[in-house]
């Protein structure tokens, strides 16, 4: 039997809500649910599914999906040693066998034919075919299925198929308000409130040319990032261009324009 310790939250893990994702979320769970996290990058989808298996204290098992993942590496596979064939669970697979919360990063990262395996598992009958190994593993009671992904950054060749969308309950995530923003900065990040919202009234800059040169927005992460580094001694304009901008951006002339933004708001 697995040992669920190893994937237990030991220490609460710092989340500020935002609306009532909280307890919509422990109703789901209370229901065995399947739930959809939607929201841009680094905006704390997957803080806060840590934060919620540490609050109902159940184990979690994180996969980071890539294009290059299998239905094995969910599954599980047989491998040789020097006793011939053995079979090895998959994350997937360890998670319904020991009632943990499965939480598949970044989904539309997996190819489509890998995200199927999951179709049993979100639905009555909650079940996850090893047919491989010939077994039909039938999920704990405690297992929950939980994926995430960036709507607003999928090409129509990266989306989730309807027939996968539907069988999941969904949250909305977006960065928090300002003033929300800028206590989890400082929070997170150890720099006094003032500066804190220095950074945020940056990131709300870059944020506004979003699809005009830019993909995505300076994340809440970066900006914890760039707080880190001034709280280590690095000048505040360098720490910004260094975990807000460079990041963000090799185009010249938004880089420039951001750069200057930034020398606005610290300068």
């Amino acid at each position: 039997m697995t040992d669920t310790d190893q994937y237990r939250i030991k220490n609460e893990p710092y989340y500020q809500a935002t609306g009532n994702e909280i307890p919509l979320y422990e109703t789901a769970y209370s229901c065995r649910l399947p739930v959809m996290v939607k929201g841009p990058t680094g905006c704390g989808k997957s803080r806060f599914v840590e934060y919620m298996a540490w609050k109902l204290q159940k184990p979690l098992i994180t996969v980071a999906c890539n294009e290059d993942m299998t239905a094995a590496d969910l599954v599980g596979r047989f491998l040789l040693d020097e006793n011939g064939t053995r079979w090895q669970d998959g994350p997937l697979t360890v998670a319904a066998r020991i009632g943990a919360i499965c939480y598949l990063d970044e989904v539309v990262e997996a190819r489509q034919d890998t995200t199927v395996v999951i179709h049993p598992l979100t639905d009555h009958r909650r079940v996850l075919p090893l047919d491989k190994k010939g077994e039909l593993l039938e999920a704990h009671a405690d297992f929950q299925l939980v994926i995430s992904y960036n709507p607003g950054y999928q090409s129509l060749m990266k989306d989730l198929k309807q027939s996968t969308k539907q069988r999941f309950t969904a949250l909305d995530f977006d960065y928090p308000e300002a003033e929300a923003e800028a206590s989890i900065i400082a929070r997170e990040g150890g720099v006094k409130p003032v500066l804190a919202s220095q950074l945020v009234d940056i990131a709300q800059r870059a944020r506004n040319l979003k699809g005009h040169g830019i993909d995505e927005g300076i994340s809440t992460r970066l900006m914890v990032y760039a707080a880190m580094l001034i709280g280590k001694g690095v000048d505040p304009v360098e720490a910004c261009k260094m975990a807000m901008v460079r990041p963000l951006t090799d185009d010249a002339d938004i880089r420039a324009t951001l750069d200057a933004a930034v020398e606005l708001v610290l300068g």
